[in-house]
């Protein structure tokens, strides 16, 4: 591993917990009738962040700033919301999200179709 990978596999793992503690900081892994510990359904999840990429979608359209972080773009914070739901469910999980990305990354430098002698040639426009 690089010393780039290293560091961006560390800053991502402390990006996840992050994620993950204030997801149960605030409740969403607790039954709030019985106070009981929940897992939470994985397509419901899934769902959540199909939602905040439809989000992300309708600021570039619409152009807007977020409505809650009024200084910030729409698409960045929806995107972030995306990535906080990401992390928090990788790591309630137990997936090893940090590692994958670093691997896929990798991996993705290696692939001739993501080549620019290859995409020039008539490869993957995006």
């Amino acid at each position: 591993m690089t010393e780039q990978e290293r560091l961006a596999e560390q800053g991502l793992n402390a990006a996840i917990d992050l994620a993950r503690k204030t997801a149960v900081d605030a409740g969403w892994y607790t039954d709030l009738k019985t106070g009981a510990s929940i897992e939470r359904n994985f397509g419901e999840v899934i769902a959540l962040m199909h939602s905040e990429l439809s989000e992300a979608l309708e600021a570039d359209r619409k152009g807007l700033m977020d409505d809650k972080l009024p200084h910030r773009d729409g698409r960045e914070v929806e995107l972030a919301d995306c990535v906080i739901r990401i992390f928090d469910t990788a790591r309630a999980l137990k997936l090893d999200l940090a590692g994958a990305i670093i691997e896929k990354n990798r991996y993705n430098a290696t692939r001739e179709d993501h080549q620019l002698e290859t995409r020039a040639a008539g490869g993957k426009k995006y």
